[in-house]
């Protein structure tokens, strides 16, 4: 079956109209019944047709619609996972971020506390050293002494040993 433009068919009917003859004094005109009755019938057919292509169209243009309605929508949900997932991260690099402080402040602290130990351990180490040296230089203080002592209430132990530096 041809498809006939339904508008060409429109367009046919005006002339067939166009060219047909007046009757005097009304404004009735005689057609070609056969060429008119002939165009109808093409119309008849065509006008199914056109409407049935308009149909499909309209459904593909629904179909599309819905087509990219649904990409949209598996758009906005691929974008929604994304910024969670970004969330996520940022809120996982916080926490490690958090964490990490804590155990540096954490670390410091104890770094602080242990050389504050070994600060006081030092101090108590030198300050009994310092006592103890202090105490053996008392006791060389007074064997020197007592040696030059003993060096002046004796001049015969005095001529045979030596005498010792001065200063000591």
């Amino acid at each position: 079956m041809i498809v006939i433009d339904i508008l060409h068919l429109v367009d046919r009917l005006e002339s067939l109209l166009n060219e047909s003859r007046r009757i005097p004094l009304t404004s009735n005109r005689i057609v070609n019944e056969e060429l008119f009755l002939n165009l109808i019938d093409q119309m008849r057919i065509s006008i199914p047709e056109e409407i049935k292509k308009s149909k499909r169209i309209q459904q593909e243009r629904e179909r599309l619609i819905a087509q990219a309605n649904e990409e949209a929508e598996r758009i906005v949900a691929l974008a929604r996972e994304k910024v969670e997932g970004m969330l996520s991260e940022h809120e996982l690099t916080q926490q490690a971020e958090r964490r990490a402080q804590t155990i540096i402040e954490r670390a410091q602290r104890e770094a602080e506390k242990f050389k504050n130990d070994a600060d006081a351990y030092t101090y108590e180490v030198l300050s009994q050293l310092e006592e103890q040296l202090s105490a053996l230089l008392t006791t060389v203080r007074n064997g020197l002494r007592q040696l030059k002592a003993e060096q002046t209430a004796s001049p015969s132990v005095h001529e045979t040993a030596p005498s010792p530096p001065e200063g000591q």
